[in-house]
């Protein structure tokens, strides 16, 4: 429609046209939404992708470490001496990042958005005039 059209339009068929406005708005929104998400999930994916390569030059990397951990105690101790202090090392930390990761976990639990469903709550509380936005004052 040109501006002259809408112009001449009543206020009642503007009105009425609302809804329909409305929800093409929420689609082509909807449709937005899905394009930027598929293209930053396939960034994503790459990244993740080279990450597991890394991750898996760097257990390698590790176990040379560890070889060479071993090699320098050896020197001091006996070779199996050296094997068991630089075991226990691995134990200690093995122990300290899973009490940690447990700790993260129990934070995370359970995994249901509650700020988003509050926020969500507030607005429709907002909309039907029953309480205040938050950033209100």
């Amino acid at each position: 429609m040109s501006d002259g059209d809408y112009k001449k339009r009543s206020l009642f068929t503007l009105i009425a046209d609302l809804p329909r406005l409305l929800v093409q708005l929420v689609q082509d929104e909807l449709d937005h939404l899905k394009q930027e998400m598929v293209a930053k999930l396939k960034h994503a994916g790459i990244g993740i992708g080279l990450f597991v390569g890394a991750a898996f030059f760097a257990f390698f990397l590790f176990a040379v470490l560890i070889a060479a951990a071993i090699l320098g105690f050896a020197e001091v101790v006996p070779g199996w001496a050296a094997a068991l202090i630089v075991a226990g090392i691995l134990l200690v930390i093995v122990v300290i990042l899973a009490l940690i990761g447990v700790a993260q976990v129990k934070k995370g639990a359970p995994p249901v958005p509650t700020e988003t469903i509050r926020s969500v709550r507030q607005d429709v509380n907002a909309i039907k005039g029953i309480g205040k936005r938050a950033n209100n004052p």
